[in-house]
């Protein structure tokens, strides 16, 4: 052999010898590193039923600054350290930009922290998040906060969706973004013969999750109560009261009493009130920073963001985003579904949930372990962000490390993310 080839031969020893050494799968996202963009603080108030819960009388801007001031409290992070906050959100003017700045000045943020607000339907929140963990990776940003909040009591109703031009009336995919997603989830739970028996059996669980862990204090951990001003709505007496459980949980809930509901989108369909997310009022936030930060500040770190996904379906199958998101994140997180000890995906409908966790195979113990959506509640902007910490939490008490947020996304699209416990 000539000295070239021993020295190629000695080069690929080395480099085989060098991939060998790589950790992959689940022990790869388990390393940890100075640059990890790490969850140092996450909750959420109480999530209640839109037009009738606890915050029926309160604005959206009120629950963020409580969210926010609790956020400070809770981490004992130095306001003046955060340089940027995030915000989604669907239905407000705006998607509230004016108002969420103006709610993180009431909590105690200097001028000096920038606010946006955005809106990318169901997945604002986790956008919210995501976008803030990427400022930290690039270094535009040290440290940040994501959060969502929504307030569907004052805010939801026809009026959130704007008037189709003549240009998007016209075109045979575009004019489909504005169907709306109870009327395509009954159409797809139709053609992907999802049956009412089967929708009801998810939703059945789902609220006896809920009751469950909320009976065990399960939430208690990741809420942050609130004293708000409440009308009552029977004698229009105005009231000071606390909010400190989801208000939405319905106890007692079987598959027969769910198979009494008229269906809500179509005279014989599947889809009812009981099957599908409630109207709902709500905020939640993340802090979140490197992991020298977190070092540096003596921050408690509480977990990790590993990576997310976003990606487009068709806006009648608005339901399948999960199915299509979800691979796509864990491709980067370079982990398989068997590596995820938890999966938190919002049900938006139990149609589409249903069909996502049969198509990606997933293991029903670890979806929703605690409830979602249906039993206590999806206010839309929220929901990203309040998964975070009900995640971390679960994570927390069970001793598992690995987790999944995901959700579809209206118009036809899905986001998921990695986190993973410490």
């Amino acid at each position: 052999m000539s000295s070239a080839q021993q020295r190629l031969s000695q080069v690929q020893s080395h480099l085989a010898s060098s991939e060998a050494d790589i950790p992959r799968g689940r022990e790869s996202i388990l390393r940890k590193s100075p640059d990890d963009v790490v969850v140092t603080c996450a909750l959420r108030t109480p999530l209640t039923r839109g037009g009738k819960g606890g915050f029926k009388d309160t604005a959206a801007a009120d629950l963020l600054a409580h969210t926010f001031q609790s956020l400070i409290s809770r981490s004992h992070i130095d306001p003046n350290l955060v340089e940027d906050i995030s915000v989604g959100n669907v239905l407000a003017p705006g998607a509230g930009a004016t108002e969420f700045r103006a709610a993180a000045l009431v909590a105690g943020f200097p001028e000096t922290t920038a606010v946006k607000s955005l809106n990318r339907q169901c997945s604002s929140g986790l956008q919210a998040c995501v976008d803030i963990a990427n400022a930290i990776q690039c270094g535009m940003i040290e440290v940040g906060v994501g959060a969502g909040v929504e307030s569907m009591s004052s805010q939801y109703g026809p009026g959130a969706v704007t008037e189709f031009s003549h240009l998007l009336e016209n075109h045979p995919e575009a004019k489909n973004c504005k169907v709306p997603m109870g009327v395509l989830s009954e159409q797809m739970a139709s053609d992907r013969k999802i049956t009412r028996n089967a929708q009801d059996a998810f939703a059945a669980r789902s609220f006896q999750r809920a009751e469950a862990a909320q009976k065990a204090g399960k939430f208690d951990e990741e809420i942050a109560p609130m004293q708000v001003k409440w009308v009552d709505p029977k004698t229009e007496e105005e009231k000071e009261i606390v909010v400190d459980k989801d208000d939405g949980i319905r106890p007692g809930m079987t598959v027969e009493g769910l198979g009494k509901i008229k269906s809500a989108f179509k005279k014989d369909g599947s889809i009812h009130a009981g099957n599908a997310s409630q109207v709902s009022d709500g905020a939640a936030a993340v802090l979140l920073m490197k992991r020298s930060t977190a070092e540096r500040l003596g921050q408690n770190i509480v977990g990790r963001f590993v990576c997310s996904s976003v990606v487009g379906v068709k806006p009648l199958l608005m339901g399948i985003g999960p199915w299509k998101a979800i691979p796509v994140a864990l491709e980067k997180a370079g982990i398989g579904k068997e590596d995820v000890d938890v999966w938190e995906i919002n049900e938006a409908f139990a149609s589409q949930c249903v069909w996502c966790v049969k198509e990606l195979g997933l293991d029903e113990s670890k979806v929703n372990p605690n409830g979602g959506a249906i039993a206590f509640g999806h206010p839309l902007g929220c929901t990203g962000a309040r998964q975070v910490s009900t995640l971390f939490n679960e994570l927390g008490r069970t001793g598992k490390k690995v987790g999944v947020t995901s959700m579809c996304v209206g118009t036809g699209m899905g986001m998921a993310a990695v986190w993973v416990k410490e």
